[in-house]
């Protein structure tokens, strides 16, 4: 057990997914040479961050130091993701503790004859596509043969994703989750497991399709202990929001909280902090990601970034003083490149609240997983997890 310096009694872990502030040493590796989602934002008119740029966001090393602040409120970090991926599953896996060191299949050709063969057979439906596609663009070019057929759109991306698109006035919500559930059960081990399964709900008629809210994520079950069941062993709390209880197959999150968009996100989140609680909310903001990273939308991004930090503002104004507050990311998503793909990148680390030291620069860090090894110190829990605490350097 390790010796609490000081007492912090709640954590919330905020996840800006794909918020990347510049490509890692082996970013063309994986095809994303250049990379950098932070500088490509900022050059929007759409960007005003002023909460962001006080804590510290502009001061971590490799961001453009232009817009940096002489006296940062945060302690601040760029992270390294050590794990051999650029994925959703395996960055957050990185954050709570779990270091992946081989990535999850991709299909760039599309999946195997005998999988689909099979997977067909369970639901009883044909299916459409099978290649990597926009998501967009997937239920634009297959929507119509769908809505005639009855056959399951079936697609995924450089992502280790496996994707059911289906319209809800053709096949049910019940039945795309259902049919969901036979591909992750038929979607594992080392040729066929793939870090989600995930279903594409849309709605309207040929030439006006649009993806409803109702997307739901399969994850495969986390390999080891996160921090999260640490927690949860000492007695403490492990709240989820957003896609975050998807993320871990449920594992290590005792209460989950749905979300309609980053602002309703951060809105619960805003709203857990009247509750009396001692553990983790660990929330994830994916409209960064979904509906403009991966849409190559410069100025939506930007204006989302600008949204979130005024609500960044709320956060800050009711934390209490045994509270920590850290920000991150799980992988990049450059929307000004070529590709509408994640982007190997590293990841900012900003840490607030009142018993944390301000200024701190703890520069560039091997793994995100050092986050998770920090909370697990922050509440004195076994430490099982990979990592390396900053905790001591941070805490007043």
């Amino acid at each position: 057990m390790v010796e609490n310096i000081n007492k912090i009694k709640r954590v919330f872990l905020i996840v800006l997914d794909s918020f990347g502030i510049g490509e890692l040493e082996d970013a063309a590796d994986y095809g994303d040479e250049g990379s950098n989602t932070l500088a490509a934002i900022v050059k929007s008119d759409k960007f005003k961050a002023p909460n962001l740029q006080k804590l510290g966001l502009f001061n971590i090393e490799g961001v453009d130091h232009s817009m940096a602040v002489e006296k940062p409120l945060a302690s601040f970090a760029r992270l390294k993701e050590m794990s051999k991926g650029k994925d959703t599953t395996i960055g957050h896996w990185e954050i709570a503790g779990i270091v992946s060191n081989k990535p999850h299949p991709t299909f760039p050709n599309g999946f195997p004859k005998d999988f689909l063969e099979e997977f067909s057979k369970r639901t009883g439906r044909g299916y459409l596509c099978n290649m990597p596609y926009s998501g967009t663009a997937v239920i634009e070019r297959y929507g119509q043969d769908h809505m005639k057929t009855g056959d399951l759109i079936v697609y995924t991306s450089a992502d280790s994703v496996f994707q059911i698109a289906a319209h809800e006035e053709v096949v049910s919500l019940d039945e795309l989750y259902r049919y969901c559930e036979i591909a992750r059960e038929l979607l594992k081990g080392d040729d066929l497991g793939v870090g989600r399964v995930i279903a594409r709900p849309f709605v309207g008629e040929p030439g006006n399709f649009t993806r409803t809210p109702n997307r739901h994520d399969y994850s495969l079950v986390p390999p080891k202990k996160t921090v999260m069941d640490e927690l949860l062993e000492e007695g403490k709390d492990s709240i989820g929001v957003g896609k975050i209880y998807d993320i871990f197959a449920g594992k290590g999150i005792a209460q989950t909280h749905k979300m309609k968009n980053n602002e309703d996100g951060m809105n619960i989140t805003i709203d857990l902090m009247d509750k009396d609680f001692e553990g983790m909310c660990f929330t994830n903001l994916v409209d960064f990601d979904m509906k403009f990273g991966h849409r190559n939308d410069i100025d939506g991004y930007a204006n989302a970034t600008t949204e979130f930090d005024l609500q960044l503002g709320q956060m800050m104004d009711k934390m209490r003083d045994d509270d920590l507050l850290i920000l991150t990311a799980d992988h990049g998503c450059d929307p000004s490149t070529p590709s509408t793909d994640h982007s190997r990148e590293h990841v900012p680390m900003l840490a607030y609240g009142k018993m944390i030291k301000e200024g701190i620069d703890l520069g560039t860090r091997t793994s995100f997983s050092d986050i998770a090894k920090t909370i697990s110190e922050a509440f004195s829990t076994k430490g099982e997890i990979e990592g390396n605490s900053f905790y001591k350097n941070i805490v007043k």
